[in-house]
């Protein structure tokens, strides 16, 4: 048991090392939090979507935006489309699950508004389908993938790819990202 926890931590930590010495990723980071900031400035919104662990991450973070991260400040627009069971099924029975999110960014997206696309593979099709939503109505997409980016990579303007193949890695690495771009938009919109 002990060989196998060292392992893990031995992986992340390499998995974060990757991360930390790649000065593109900052590069990103900073651009993802311009789109962000830009849309919420206009008075837009931020969409998250993703399946599984990356549901998670998507409520996890619209809660961060729409509550409070580092400190008190006003609530800011954010929606994971991944939480309503009633639309949800609605879509799912009607249209079929890869429709899932497509369906609500177009109900709901704007020209302006920033989806998060979260898919560990960049395969996933309903979040694929939703991205291809968002590029149709104007809304710039941030995805969240592995190393191969998958279908959803093309589909991004940023695209944050883990250095990963291991998918604990990747949201791991999904994880601390998505923290620093709550960080940042909190910062950049309502300065201490």
């Amino acid at each position: 048991m002990n060989e196998f926890v060292q392992g893990e931590f031995d992986k992340t930590l390499s998995n974060f090392n990757a991360m930390a010495a790649d000065a593109a990723l900052r590069l990103q980071i900073a651009q993802a939090v311009t789109l962000c900031v830009d849309a919420l400035s206009a008075g837009g919104k931020i969409l998250f979507a993703g399946n599984g662990g990356s549901a998670a991450d998507a409520q996890h973070w619209a809660g961060e935006l729409v509550s409070r991260f580092y400190y008190d400040r006003p609530g800011l627009p954010a929606i994971a489309l991944t939480t309503d069971t009633s639309i949800l099924t609605a879509i799912g029975n009607d249209y079929g699950y890869d429709y899932t999110f497509a369906r609500q960014v177009e109900a709901l997206g704007r020209e302006g508004d920033v989806f998060v696309a979260i898919s560990t593979s960049g395969n996933s099709s309903n979040v694929v389908r939703a991205a291809e939503a968002a590029r149709g109505r104007g809304v710039k997409v941030v995805g969240f993938t592995g190393q191969g980016g998958g279908k959803l990579a093309p589909l991004s303007d940023i695209c944050f790819r883990i250095p990963s193949n291991e998918t604990p890695r990747i949201q791991e690495g999904h994880e601390f990202i998505g923290h620093l771009l709550c960080a940042l938009i909190e910062q950049a919109m309502f300065p201490k």
